[in-house]
């Protein structure tokens, strides 16, 4: 899960978004992140070394330079996300705000949200680790679809 996502044409996600469409991404996602319910009591609540990691692993992720291995070594990233209880709800949610960061981005082209949120879905559906506390949830790509 920490190899660069597949190109397209056009060249890799980073060089077609850019740092700075990136940039603001993350910061739209992490204010999300910290008025989430769901997500906000397992996160830190000074998020400001999340987003530093959170934009050097997506930098590299989507064919950028490597700066979380640069700077933090392998990503790792089940393992690092282990301590955290992710559920499905979580996972939801966290691709929901992700999903509205992406809409709240508007130098990010549609069809590249599309391909990032896809990439990133499976990224959420991987570090679930906790199950639900209720009977039949469902894990995190059901009924969540980027849209613009």
């Amino acid at each position: 899960m920490t190899a660069p996502i597949t190109l397209t044409g056009g060249g890799s996600l980073y060089e077609r978004i850019g740092p700075q469409a990136l940039a603001a991404l993350v910061g739209h996602f992490y204010a999300r992140v910290a008025a989430d319910p769901d997500l906000a009591p397992i996160f830190p609540a000074d998020l400001t070394l999340t987003a530093e990691k959170q934009l050097a692993f997506l930098t590299g992720f989507l064919g950028g330079p490597p700066l979380y291995h640069q700077r933090f070594g392998h990503p790792r990233l089940r393992a690092r996300h282990l301590p955290f209880p992710i559920t499905p709800t979580r996972a939801r949610a966290w691709l929901a705000c992700m999903n509205a960061a992406l809409r709240e981005t508007p130098e990010i082209a549609e069809a590249d949200a599309r391909e990032l949120y896809a990439a990133l879905s499976r990224v959420a559906a991987h570090m679930v680790n906790t199950p639900e506390e209720g009977p039949g949830e469902e894990g995190p790509e059901s009924g969540q679809v980027f849209s613009n």
